[in-house]
């Protein structure tokens, strides 16, 4: 028995920590700005299978007693269990419809060869059926609270899973749950027996669920032995009846793309947690419960199920007025063949005709070439957003209509746009209590010369910068006597608020660097928003929401391929963002968007990316196109920040174009107060200002985008690079920005 129990503690403590050490790994390549490799998930599956099913089989042979063979033989046989249904995780995350599919035939193929080598098992008692349903549906209220479910296709490939996983598990369960009837006390028994199957659950369903699905779903069934043990010792439970309900909800509420950290920690992953720990202890409690209400007592059958509809209709209403009812699951992006000419745009001498032109014709292009898709998604009844700044459609459907969308003749290829499920609160706006403003100016503005420029030039009057971000504080002090104002100066594509707001405060910091009182570099600037990075997390459809409304300014609820107003466009955009495979885009997703403001005079600077100090980081569109002015991060020493990017970029072009202050950065906050952030986005402002105060000093330079980018590039300052060693498609190649040589330079150009 002493060898059982020790083989017991090392079968969870190897799942947990072999499971928990993969997830780790990912979230911190993550955070690096890397990805993990895919082997990483079913290697470490297979790592913790035969860690636990080494010692199980030993234990299962060498035995004389009969309780250590059954657990050992039974508990080899759920590590085994567990390592083959995790390859499936091979799949990525974005394709979840994809993975539970295979994760349900995976699991149903295998349940069948099981019971065709052992046979047909005994059917439950009806009365007992009806409980375990019940038990199984208790296990399901949490994620009805916490979650949310997504597409049609992907709840019905969740469910099927999880009755295919359920029905697999249901003989080595029985098996283990039934150690615990040979004890004459009830309570013995049914903790002997929950503890044996607990750790059977917990090596089968450390298989189950993309990470960190599958962490959550070892917190919360592996406690559901213990309603399955105070049953057995009554007859025979239903187990497929008992796992199911419960399985589906991680597997159908919980989106495994928004589980990372870098969402924040009161994000999906929190609320998952809560959902976990929350089954665990209904399904302790359910446990306890049931010991004295089966007791000798064998119910009827009706009044068993009674009970089981009874927790059905509470899930009704957990889900109706606590959860987050409907189906919230994933859009499509679909990228036309045909996208827009944009040449001779260059060479219209008059800005404002430029941005119209421009304008008029991406537009023209879109209307004419999507005509047909979007007649044909009419017809079969899809809601669809049609785009222009890229020749694309916005199509609200999942895999089934990807496969037709993708074999028209006029679609060049369709991207998935993911879409963020709803928490049960909304996270609170990242605040800053009120304080006092920073020296002025601080340092990484002086390091630039900014304020030299202000005393001998300019502030920055006359110019506009648009800022794509988390939104904005417009009540901010550093802030609100800047705001252009009238109703196409802020947009809110996803929350749809019709003021200035900021839930995250990336953007209120990011924009104040550019023109905040006090702590920006062009102070005397303009600025005009829109929000783009909900909960941290954008899209495809998201960005170009934003990208649109820059070129082309409209009110809020308007159409942006009729109502934009290309005259009203800022000058400068400052893009501290990017957009990974995770958010649907490949490295030519925006560079149709990037291209066009390069053409129409509008100056496009964005972020080279937080994933240095590594040789070829700059990935992510939009830091790896040529159009875009690229901006990398250094300190206050002016050396090379270790977390900046570096080039080349995966075509070989020589990227950051430039560096700016990155490190430790003061500026504004929501709420009225300060705070320090370090990254490219940081330092991505620093070189919009930049601009701002170039084109100001200089009208007759606005929307001359390749001579301010050769002006900006011959007026740098030495970056200390000691430290590169990609050579120079590195930040060797980069200067860092000096705004008073860029300003004097383009007032005798």
């Amino acid at each position: 028995m002493g060898l059982t129990i020790v083989l017991g503690l090392w079968a969870a403590a190897v799942t947990v920590g072999v499971h928990a050490g993969a997830w780790l790994t990912g979230e911190t390549l993550q955070a690096l700005g890397s990805v993990a490799p895919r082997s990483l998930w079913p290697a470490a599956g297979w790592l913790a299978a035969v860690l636990v099913a080494g010692p199980a089989m030993l234990l299962a042979w060498l035995s004389p007693v009969p309780f250590a063979r059954t657990a050992g033989r039974q508990w080899a046989f759920t590590a085994l269990l567990g390592g083959l249904l995790g390859t499936v995780r091979l799949v990525p995350d974005t394709y979840h419809e994809i993975y539970l599919t295979l994760l349900a035939c995976l699991a149903a193929v295998a349940a069948l060869v099981h019971r065709a080598v052992r046979g047909r098992a005994e059917r439950a008692d009806r009365w007992l059926l009806w409980l375990s349903l019940a038990a199984g549906l208790v296990g399901l209220l949490p994620w009805l609270w916490v979650g949310a479910l997504g597409g049609l296709v992907e709840t019905v490939a969740a469910l099927l899973a999880a009755v295919a996983v359920a029905w697999l598990a249901a003989r080595p369960v029985t098996a283990l749950t039934a150690l615990g009837a040979s004890p004459r006390s009830a309570w013995g028994g049914t903790a002997l027996g929950g503890l044996t199957a607990g750790v059977g659950l917990l090596t089968l369903v450390a298989g189950v669920g993309e990470p960190a699905v599958q962490l959550f779903a070892m917190v919360a069934i592996p406690p559901l032995a213990f309603p399955l043990a105070a049953l057995a010792r009554r007859g025979r439970p239903a187990v497929p009846a008992l796992l199911a309900p419960a399985l589906f909800g991680p597997l159908a509420l919980v989106d495994p793309d928004e589980t990372t950290l870098l969402l924040g920690l009161r994000d999906v992953a929190f609320w998952a947690l809560v959902g976990a720990v929350a089954g665990l202890i209904l399904a302790l409690l359910t446990g306890v419960s049931l010991v004295p209400a089966t007791g000798r007592v064998r119910w009827l059958p009706r009044f068993a199920a009674l009970t089981a509809a009874v927790v059905a209709a509470a899930g009704v209403l957990v889900a109706t007025a606590l959860g987050q009812p409907g189906l919230h699951g994933e859009h499509l992006f679909v990228i036309m063949k045909e996208q827009t000419d944009l040449s001779g745009l260059r060479d219209v001498p008059d800005r404002t005709t430029r941005i119209r032109q421009t304008y008029e014709r991406l537009v023209g292009t879109a209307e004419r070439s999507q005509g047909p898709l979007r007649a044909a998604l009419r017809a079969k009844h899809l809601d669809y957003t049609p785009f222009y700044l890229v020749n694309g459609v916005e199509v609200h459907a999942g895999p089934l209509v990807r496969q037709w969308l993708e074999g028209r003749s006029d679609v060049d290829r369709v991207l998935l746009n993911p879409q963020l499920r709803p928490l049960p609160v909304t996270p609170a706006p990242a605040h800053e209590g009120p304080s006092a403003a920073p020296a002025t100016p601080p340092w990484n503005v002086t390091l630039i010369k900014a304020d030299q420029v202000w005393s001998e030039y300019t502030t920055g009057r006359g110019i506009v910068v648009g800022s794509s971000d988390s939104g904005v504080d417009g009540t901010h002090p550093a802030l609100r006597a800047s705001f252009r104002g009238s109703d196409d100066s802020w947009l809110d594509p996803i929350d749809h608020s019709t003021v200035p707001f900021d839930p995250n405060g990336h953007g209120t910091h990011t924009l104040a660097t550019a023109v905040g009182a006090g702590v920006g570099v062009a102070p005397g600037a303009q600025w005009v928003a829109c929000a783009n990075l909900p909960r941290n997390l954008g899209s495809m459809s998201a960005y170009l929401s934003c990208l649109q409304f820059m070129l082309a300014p409209y009110p809020a609820g308007a159409d942006p391929l009729h109502a934009g107003v290309p005259q009203r466009a800022p000058h400068v955009l400052t893009n501290s963002w990017g957009c990974p495979t995770l958010e649907g885009c490949d490295a030519r997703s925006l560079q149709q968007a990037v291209d066009a403001f390069s053409a129409a005079g509008i100056f496009f600077v964005a972020a080279a990316g937080n994933t240095g100090p590594d040789c070829a980081t700059v990935t992510d569109p939009p830091a790896n196109y040529p159009s875009t002015f690229t901006v990398g991060a250094v300190t206050r020493s002016s050396q090379v920040a270790s977390f900046s990017s570096r080039g080349p970029t995966p075509a070989g072009l020589p990227k950051p174009d430039l560096m700016a202050p990155g490190a430790a950065i003061v500026s504004a906050l929501p709420g009225g107060g300060y705070g320090a952030l370090s990254g490219t986005s940081m330092a991505t402002p620093h070189v919009a200002g930049v601009v701002a105060l170039m084109w100001a000093a200089n009208p007759a330079l606005i929307g001359h985008i390749e001579q301010t980018r050769a002006l900006l590039l011959h007026t740098t300052q030495p970056v200390d690079a000691a430290s590169s060693s990609c050579g120079q498609a590195d930040t060797a190649g980069a200067g860092l920005v000096d705004a008073l040589a860029a300003v004097r330079a383009a007032t005798t150009s």
